[in-house]
């Protein structure tokens, strides 16, 4: 009997249970909306796009001289530290000029002794002429003596080359630099004898101020080049290091090469760099850019913003009301980071580049500020304009 009763309260309560309806409680959170895909934006803008030629380059000095010794000689001293930078004119080394001199002196002095053998004929032609003009001696004398006087007066003149000589090769005996520029690492030692048929040089100076880099572009591209030159004004060309990240310097183009090369189909030029920082440096490989065009008020994007499809090329715009929109674009020319678009997308309008993996017609964003331009959502602003006082 007591089980039976234990069963009969359990099934009654079970029943009130049942019965009773169930009422909501107050504490219930309400359903939290699903937030917006994060993305990262950009406005397209109007500007100026600069079209570019890139070729790969190599800075070449416009001069470089290998510094040789014209006379033979023992060098006594050397003028210049490795390294540096030299002027025209400064002294490099210094040949032991005492050969020299006693060469001078050796024809100066034969050109005393001649200069009074000179002296001497014309006193003698001289009293010739009044010794015929009595007829105290033979005219075949006068003529001789006047023949000896000729020959002194050539004799001067080879003793006055003589003397000339002379200096040169005292002059010769002090090596100063042909041109301004850095000299590089020494080569001969002080003690050391020079001749003027010796093969090896006594130092390199290479012209570091302005400074040239040759580079190729491919022949399709020379006519441009080339009515661009003809019109007078300067092509812009850069110069950046291996990564296309830090510009080196900025010169202008000099001229391009008589022909085409059959064996590449391109054509070589010529850039002028000022240098004055000496960030180029001989034989460096360099990246090239030359300004060739620019086309005014273009509509610029980013080139990160721009996707491609099966259907062609799009960019996911954000709209005002931040979902996110395809729109098919028409893409110009690309310039590194930079696209020129011809149709597709408006000046202002929020284009994603960061995050459009995982976008789709209509997806919910929520945009934050991208580099190097703050772009916020209509939505965040008018939430920070009204919680400000």
């Amino acid at each position: 009997m007591l089980i039976a009763a234990a069963l009969a309260g359990g099934a009654y309560l079970t029943v009130s249970r049942m019965g009773k309806p169930r009422v909501p409680s107050a504490e219930a959170s309400p359903v939290t909306p699903r937030p917006g895909i994060p993305v990262a934006a950009v406005q397209a803008r109007l500007g100026d796009f600069n079209r570019y030629l890139s070729a790969l380059g190599t800075v070449t000095p416009f001069n470089t001289v290998t510094v040789k010794s014209r006379v033979d000689g023992q060098i006594i001293s050397v003028a210049f530290r490795e390294g540096q930078i030299v002027h025209q004119g400064d002294l490099l080394l210094q040949i032991d000029p005492r050969p020299f001199q006693v060469q001078l002196e050796q024809a100066q002095g034969q050109l005393a002794r001649d200069r009074a053998n000179l002296t001497n004929a014309k006193i003698t032609l001289a009293r010739d002429k009044t010794l015929l003009a009595e007829k105290v001696i033979a005219a075949q004398d006068y003529d001789n003596q006047a023949a000896v006087v000729g020959q002194y007066e050539g004799t001067l003149v080879a003793d006055q080359a003589a003397i000339d000589n002379a200096k040169l090769q005292l002059t010769y005996s002090r090596i100063t630099a042909p041109i301004t520029g850095r000299i590089g690492l020494r080569l001969v030692d002080p003690g050391n004898i020079v001749h003027a048929t010796d093969t090896q040089g006594l130092a390199v100076i290479t012209q570091l101020r302005p400074i040239a880099v040759l580079f190729n572009i491919p022949e399709d591209d020379l006519p441009r080049v080339r009515q661009d030159v003809r019109s007078g004004a300067p092509l812009l060309v850069e110069a950046f290091d291996r990564t296309l990240k830090t510009k080196l310097a900025t010169g202008t183009l000099l001229t391009y090469d008589n022909q085409i090369d059959p064996a590449t189909g391109t054509v070589r030029l010529k850039a002028s760099f000022p240098n004055d920082d000496y960030s180029l440096f001989p034989n460096q490989f360099v990246n090239v850019r030359m300004l060739v065009d620019t086309e005014r008020n273009a509509i610029l994007i980013p080139t990160a913003a721009v996707q491609r499809s099966a259907l062609g090329t799009f960019v996911y715009v954000v709209k005002p009301d931040d979902t996110a929109e395809v729109r098919k674009v028409e893409i110009g020319a690309t310039e590194g980071e930079l696209t020129a678009v011809k149709s597709g997308v408006q000046a202002g309008e929020r284009l994603v580049v960061e995050g459009a993996d995982r976008l789709a017609q209509g997806s919910k964003v929520r945009v934050r500020m991208a580099a190097n331009n703050e772009i916020v959502s209509p939505a965040a602003n008018q939430a920070a304009q009204s919680a400000s006082p």
